[in-house]
This record gives structure tokens, C-alpha cells and sequence, in this order.
């Protein structure tokens, strides 16, 4: 059954980079579906209900308009292929000696700067490997669980891993946020969503110094096998080259960002896979057979979020003639919208597709980025302060420290001090731009 459900994930992977021919987006859905259905019984709760929920939309669509369907496929193959292509290149460089050494020498130093290194540590790791980054830096800090027992410092490592990659949604090119944010927004560059971005990420890992615990003194640490220039050149140097290709792909051959993302990561893949044959190495194909719960979460989500705009998208005739400053007022909820719906364990997935799809089709066009901006602050904030995140859940398994305690009371009071720089970035810059 394992090498059947990996086959099927391969062909969904294989789907989405064919995308463009006829019958392929359905196939894919049809190949992500079918292995979730065979993954139920590994499954969680959560990705199980999405999944429900899912096929529920599928009936309806049939019902009310199966031209519905079409779209949701689409939506569906593409962020599963994807995903799927960031696992393997999570898987590839998760074996590497460079990342290994990068993850344990970010343990160094004292207090402040080991919060600030864990910190944008795991932002960066978390660029190509996405939630794979949660789990390396996060094993090493249930190591020293294990080893020390709890105490200041691994409180707030962990509050650093989980800030760290949360913040990594709104300015990673390669984070699902931001590919889907610029693909429901098609008039905002990339180029113009980080230049506002990767400031607002920097300055919420840096306000998130004031919301930690004191350390004793002696908590200083010495790391062994601290990464040397090379380690990080080599990592960096990646991660550079994965976006240059992202880049030249949407340009040079006009595909679709989510699809040029995906052809990137795989060229990563196949790159390793070569040096590692003429190294006289065979690293074995990588086991796609426990992707079930990304797939159902990913792929169901991004179906429900679909259709549902596609019937709101139905019921709108015209394009509504609304003063500026109500615009202003819409983009400075999206934020808190987000987050309300994440704790209610809903996908951030399915509230970006709702309005980028619903919103962005009926925003005014000057003013796109100050919705852009709004979307992908707003998941990211809900990445590292609700409770029911995958990488808190990932924390949890790792460390033992609770999601609604690690993620959300550790976290409250930064998450609402984004939340309202959030709201006031997207309504001025809506404000202004219209």
C-alpha cells in the first residue's frame, strides 16, 4: 500500500508541472484524493475533517455548477504539486551535512543573540525547507530538553523557532503565501511585496525580544561544529539561485508563479540527485507515501476556498463603487480575519483563497498591494500565534510544550501588537495607492 500511495503522489507532483495540458489538473486532483483515501487510517483529525469538507463542495459543485470544478482542480493540483515538490527538496537538504552543521551552531552565544539566531536561524532554513525547518532546529531543541530539562532558554528557543518560521510566510518567495497571494493578485510583483515584506519580518522577530524570559547569566552556550562561511555560502547560495529560477521562469517563459516555483525546487532536486551519482553515491527515491495529511490540507483546502469564491464570485454583478477609505478599512481587517480564523482551526489556505479570490477580483487595481501585504502578514502572524499551526503541533511532538501555550499564550501579546502594524500597513498603503 506505501509504494502504491507514493506513486500516486508522484503522479500528482507530475500533474501539476503538466498542468497546461488538457485533463491534467483533474488527474492530479483525482491522484491527490486518492492518496489521502489511502493515508486515512495514518491521518489526523484535522487534515480528515478539510478532507470532508472537501468532497462535501464536490457534490455541491456538481449540483450547482460544474464549471465550479474545474477551478477548484485547478487550485487543487497546483499548490499539491507545490507542496509536494518543497518536500522533496526538504527531504534532499535535510540529509546534508552543510544544514546539519547550520542548525546546531544557531544554539550559540549568549541570551540575546542565541533568541536572534534561533530566530532568523529558522526564517532562513525555512526558505526552502518550509515546515522541514520546524523539524530540525526544533529536535535540537527537544535535545536539550532531554538532556537538561526545561528551563528559560528552551522556552524561548522555542519561542524563537515558532516566530521564526512564522514569520518566513510573508517574504519567503517559495512559502505557499506568498506563491498564492501573488497568483489571486497578478498585478503585485514579487519584487514590490518584499521590499515591504522582509522589513515587516525583521521588525516583528526583533519586537519579539520583549516578549520572552529572563536567562540566567550562565545560560551561555558553546556550540560545537559551528557552520563555517562555506556552510552558509553553500545554503545560501541555494536559496539565491532556487528564486533567480523562480524569477526567470514566470518572466522568460511566462508560467504561473506557483508553477515556477515548483520547476525550481525540482531543479534543486535533480542537482543534488546528479552530484550525488557522480560523487559514486545512490541516494534512494524519496517515499512520498506519508504525505496524506499535507495533501488533505493543502489540497482540500485550496478546493473548498474555490469553490466557495467562485459561488460568492456568482452572486456579484459589477464592479462595486466604494469610497477609498472603506477600501482602507477592508484591507485593515484582512490581518485580524485571518488570525480569528485560526483559531477556530481553520487553514489560512482557505481564508487566502476566499479573499484573494473574492476581494482581489473586485479590488481596484492601483491599490492591490496593500491587500498583498495585508494576506501575507496576516498568515504569518497566524502561523506563529494560534494553537492549532502545523508547526506548533510539530513543536509540541517535539519538545512537549503545548501549542495553546507555546503558540498562543507565549505569543499573544505579539501577535496583537502585529496584528494592528498589520492593519495599518494594508489601510495606508491602500489609502495611498488608490
Amino acid at each position: 500500500m506505501l509504494p502504491l500511495r507514493s506513486a500516486l503522489a508522484y503522479v500528482a507532483l507530475l500533474s501539476a508541472i503538466l498542468a497546461s495540458l488538457p485533463g491534467m489538473t483533474y488527474l492530479g486532483a483525482a491522484a491527490a484524493g486518492a492518496t489521502v483515501l489511502l493515508g486515512w487510517q495514518d491521518m489526523r483529525n484535522v487534515p480528515r475533517v478539510v478532507f470532508v469538507v472537501a468532497l462535501v463542495m464536490l457534490v455541491f459543485a456538481l449540483g450547482y455548477d460544474p464549471e465550479l470544478i474545474e477551478t477548484a482542480s485547478g487550485n487543487m493540483t497546483r499548490l499539491a504539486g507545490l507542496m509536494l515538490a518543497v518536500m522533496l527538496l526538504s527531504n534532499v537538504l535535510a540529509r546534508t551535512e552543510d544544514l546539519q552543521q547550520i542548525s546546531v551552531s544557531l544554539f550559540g552565544g549568549k541570551p540575546l543573540a542565541r533568541y536572534l539566531s534561533l530566530a532568523f536561524g529558522t526564517s532562513l532554513v525555512s526558505v526552502p525547507l518550509n515546515f522541514g525547518s520546524v523539524a530540525v532546529v526544533g529536535s535540537l531543541v527537544g535535545e536539550r530538553i532531554r538532556r537538561n530539562g526545561d528551563s528559560e532558554s528552551t522556552r524561548n528557543a522555542t519561542r524563537a523557532v515558532l516566530r521564526g518560521f512564522g514569520v518566513a510566510p510573508m517574504f519567503s518567495p517559495l512559502s505557499i503565501s506568498v506563491v498564492l497571494t501573488l497568483t489571486l493578485l497578478p498585478q503585485v510583483s514579487l519584487l514590490s511585496l518584499l521590499s515591504l515584506a522582509v522589513p515587516f519580518s525583521v521588525l516583528m522577530v526583533l519586537a519579539g525580544l520583549r516578549w520572552r524570559e529572563p536567562e540566567p547569566l550562565q545560560s551561555t552556550e558553546r556550540s560545537v561544529n559551528r557552520a563555517g562561511a562555506g556552510s552558509w555560502l553553500r545554503f545560501g547560495g541555494l536559496i539565491l539561485a532556487i528564486c533567480v529560477g523562480v524569477l526567470w521562469l514566470s518572466h522568460r517563459f511566462g508560467l504561473s508563479y506557483a508553477h515556477a516555483v515548483a520547476l525550481s525546487c525540482l531543479a534543486a532536486v535533480l542537482l543534488y540527485r546528479i552530484l550525488g551519482w557522480l560523487n559514486r553515491e545512490n541516494p534512494p527515491m524519496t517515499s512520498m507515501a506519508n504525505v496524506s495529511n499535507e495533501l488533505a490540507i493543502v489540497g482540500g483546502s485550496a478546493f473548498i476556498g474555490a469553490v466557495l469564491s467562485g459561488v460568492v464570485l456568482g452572486q456579484i454583478s459589477g464592479q462595486p463603487e466604494l469610497p477609498v477609505w472603506l477600501w482602507g478599512i477592508l484591507a485593515a481587517g484582512v490581518p485580524w480575519v485571518f488570525f480569528a480564523a485560526g483559531l477556530a482551526g481553520m487553514n489560512p489556505i482557505i481564508i487566502a483563497t476566499l479573499v484573494g479570490g473574492i476581494l482581489g477580483s473586485l479590488w481596484p487595481t492601483a491599490a492591490q498591494l496593500g491587500l498583498a501585504i495585508a494576506m501575507v502578514t496576516g498568515w504569518g502572524i497566524t502561523a506563529f500565534g494560534t494553537p492549532f499551526a502545523a508547526n506548533a503541533l510539530i513543536m509540541e511532538r517535539l519538545t512537549g510544550y503545548r501549542p495553546r501555550d507555546a503558540s498562543f499564550r507565549w505569543s499573544l501579546a505579539l501577535s496583537l501588537s502585529g496584528l494592528c502594524a498589520a492593519s495599518l500597513l494594508g489601510f495606508s498603503l491602500t489609502l495611498w495607492l488608490a
